[in-house]
């Protein structure tokens, strides 16, 4: 969520994907979003969306952070950046 945050902060100054991309990765190191993730939100920021909450699952779950799921994650941003 705090990424999320800092990006919309970053749209809002105006930078592009590729400066805003490059700042989270520096501040929160391996701990970043992936880029896809970034992708996405940047996109929606830029589109003018305010809220930075995931949007509602149409089945009303919501996904949780899982160890496992961390580690998916740090695996997949690792081997497909």
């Amino acid at each position: 969520m705090e990424q999320r945050v800092n990006l919309k902060f970053l749209v809002k100054l105006g930078k592009t994907f590729t400066e805003a991309y490059a700042l989270l990765k520096e501040v929160y190191g391996n701990e970043y979003l992936s880029r896809t993730q970034v992708f996405e939100w940047f996109k929606r920021f830029k589109e003018g969306r305010e809220t930075t909450e995931d949007d509602p699952r149409p089945d009303g779950s919501q996904r949780q952070k899982t160890d496992e799921n961390i580690e998916g994650e740090k695996f997949a941003t690792y081997f497909y950046q």
